[in-house]
């Protein structure tokens, strides 16, 4: 089966309610399907229309932050860009999505796309934590896929705190890059 894509109008419509179900849901998780037709301004039948329940929403919310994601990971030039331009170009891109799709990103519904976007990121962060330690910037006997974690740990924290409100994103970055490289720590500090 083919799936055609949608036109323009249409297209829009789907992104107007996605967005708006992302406000109503992140401010109140039970809300109904008429209540987030309300936020987005469309009637509660084109909601139904265009996902038939409440977790065809959610579903299709969270492989469309998914894909933003890996879009604004992308961006960050992994590849190419120096390694420590490339963490921080990613961090900074990750919290504005991380922020702006925050229900979304922490919604677990079953398996789906988003899953296979996800992992196509994991694997594009742990190429950059490669890169990071081929250039010196990670120590040689560190677990990269501890490293991954933490700073994963430290994006999440930072994007379901009041902070990512009331703070710039690119601010945030430098802190969640700084914590990762520098730690917490004083330097005098022994264990």
């Amino acid at each position: 089966m083919t799936v055609r894509p949608l036109r323009a109008d249409a297209e829009r419509t789907v992104r107007t309610i996605l967005e708006a179900a992302e406000r109503v849901l992140a401010r109140n998780p039970s809300a109904s399907m008429e209540e987030i037709a309300a936020a987005a301004g469309v009637a509660r039948t084109t909601v139904h229309r265009r996902f038939a329940t409440r977790e065809a929403l959610v579903t299709t919310m969270r492989t469309w932050a998914s894909t933003q994601l890996a879009r604004a990971v992308d961006e960050a030039r992994f590849e190419t860009a120096p390694p420590l331009v490339a963490l921080y170009q990613a961090t900074a891109n990750a919290l504005e999505v991380k922020v702006s799709w925050g229900f979304a990103m922490n919604s677990a519904p079953a398996a789906s796309e988003s899953d296979e976007i996800m992992a196509g990121v994991v694997a594009s962060c742990d190429r950059l934590f490669e890169r990071l330690q081929r250039a010196g910037v990670l120590r040689a006997d560190v677990d990269l896929i501890w490293v991954r974690r933490v700073y994963y740990a430290l994006l999440h924290e930072v994007a379901q705190s009041g902070d990512a409100d009331e703070t710039d994103t690119d601010t945030l970055a430098t802190r969640v890059v700084d914590t990762l490289l520098r730690g917490v720590g004083s330097p005098n500090a022994q264990l």
